[in-house]
């Protein structure tokens, strides 16, 4: 991309999509222009009939049909929005096949929220890692198995190939895609225009560990999750949390996993990942004091786990986080 090249930027939508999946990521590129003073990004919203096309907040957008467009060579970054219609969207055969062939000359190929459907409909996520909002992560894993879904980021790159999950995380997606291709201080002018966290990493969190279990679970489970939570420095085994809320522990473990898809070991693992994550972003304790007040033991065994679930380093972690306070 050069200066007096416009990136081409082509959002998908369809009857239903959510708005903010569209108007958000719209808006970061739109920043983009207007901080550089020039575009940066052509952006050209999109849709199998074109003309006036209905979002699930019942605000009508512009679109261009793409009948109008032929799709090879339309896009440096095709985008695709979610929403309620997406489920009508993943049946329209023109639509799917369109960006299919979009994809293949697209530098950066992204979806927001349930959107990420659309492109394993598409057959373009098989063998990728992949996010999607977090109500929609099982259905998406029981339907499109080749892909690695991964239920807990605010968004993911893969490749070509950048999912998020739903509404304000294609933000931060569109944020992290400005970085890449102009630079950091562009990113955090443009997030602090709009307001926004400046800028959430993709593998934070969508949702605590400790709330999607309360929220999800039933009274036994979430009783046990919050005993999990109270006992964490000290060993927790399947057996206490079983008797602490009066069930044996196979019953016990068999609805647990029913109910949150997960061991009650590796959530226990993730609870702790959550208090490390909040101690390393707002104190400043050693890493032994850390792994200690999570229940990690050791600050070797911490960052060992920190670093096989989130690809870098407790003190990297702190040192990021610290670096956008600060921007």
């Amino acid at each position: 991309m050069t200066i007096n090249t416009p990136h081409k930027l082509i959002l998908l939508t369809f009857d239903g999509a959510q708005v903010l999946d569209i108007t958000g990521p719209a808006q970061v590129f739109a920043s983009a222009n207007e901080a550089l003073e020039r575009e940066a990004y052509k952006i050209t919203l999109v849709s199998s009939a074109g003309q006036r096309t209905a979002t699930s907040a019942g605000i009508a957008l512009e679109t261009t049909a793409l009948s109008a467009l032929e799709p090879e060579g339309v896009a440096d970054t095709l985008m695709v929005a979610g929403g309620h219609g997406t489920r009508a969207a993943v049946m329209d055969d023109e639509l799917i096949d369109w960006v299919k062939r979009a994809a293949e000359d697209a530098r950066r190929v992204a979806s927001v929220c349930s959107g990420t459907f659309i492109l394993a409909a598409a057959g373009l996520l098989k063998g990728r890692r992949a996010s999607t909002h977090w109500q929609s992560a099982n259905t998406l894993a029981r339907l499109y198995p080749g892909v690695s879904v991964d239920a807990d980021a605010i968004y993911v790159e893969d490749g070509p190939y950048w999912t998020s999950a739903g509404v304000t995380a294609g933000i931060d997606m569109s944020l992290a895609m400005v970085e890449r291709d102009h630079g950091r201080e562009l990113a955090m002018t443009i997030a602090r225009r709009l307001v926004v966290y400046a800028r959430r990493p993709g593998y934070q969190s969508q949702f605590s560990t400790l709330l999607r279990g309360q929220s999800r679970g039933s009274a036994p489970v979430a009783k046990a999750i919050g005993w999990m939570v109270d006992n964490m420095k000290s060993t927790v085994t399947v057996t206490g949390a079983a008797d602490h809320v009066g069930m044996s522990e196979r019953s016990f473990h068999r609805r647990f996993v029913a109910e949150t898809n997960s061991t009650p070991a590796k959530y226990l693992e993730r609870l702790r990942l959550d208090a490390a994550r909040l101690m390393l972003e707002e104190t400043s304790e050693p890493l032994k004091t850390v792994a200690a007040e999570a229940g990690f033991g050791t600050a070797p065994r911490l960052i060992q786990v920190f670093e096989k679930r989130f690809g870098l380093s407790p003190t990297a972690y702190r040192n990021l986080h610290k670096n956008q306070n600060m921007g």
